[in-house]
């Protein structure tokens, strides 16, 4: 005869599984959320504006962008990690003004620079930069 212990042995690992699952997306979640609220502290700009932009401007056919459906482009360098970044473009310390003013006209720093003055304005520059920051 089985113990009970063993009779609720699979329920009981069930209920575990559910649990630490639930447990993990909360805390993505939450990471996330706080994650967001401080790129838009910093930058002004709001991340969940960021997509559309991103696409409307052309960013991914160049740049590899985390979050962007066809964000694959291998002419420019990933978006990736930026908030760990000492610079911008590899030529400017990297703040939040810096690089929304990197976004809006990277000539200004680096006049050779292989990137197109887009015609972005400062203030869709700022959701990119938020949400660049926010990844």
């Amino acid at each position: 005869m089985p113990s009970a212990l063993s009779r609720y042995r699979w329920p009981i690992l069930g209920a575990v599984v559910v649990t630490a699952s639930a447990t993990a997306v909360a805390m993505t979640w939450s990471s996330q959320q706080q994650s967001q609220a401080v790129a838009r502290a910093m930058t002004g700009g709001d991340p969940s504006r960021a997509p559309d932009i991103i696409r409307r401007y052309g960013c991914a056919g160049c740049h590899t962008i985390p979050g962007i459906p066809g964000g694959d482009g291998q002419v420019g360098g990933p978006l990736t990690n930026i908030k760990h970044r000492v610079y911008v473009g590899g030529v400017v310390p990297n703040s939040p003004d810096n690089l929304v003013r990197w976004i809006v006209s990277p000539q200004t720093f680096s006049p050779r620079s292989a990137m197109p003055a887009t015609g972005i304005s400062e203030a869709d520059a700022r959701h990119v930069a938020s949400f660049l920051y926010a990844q």
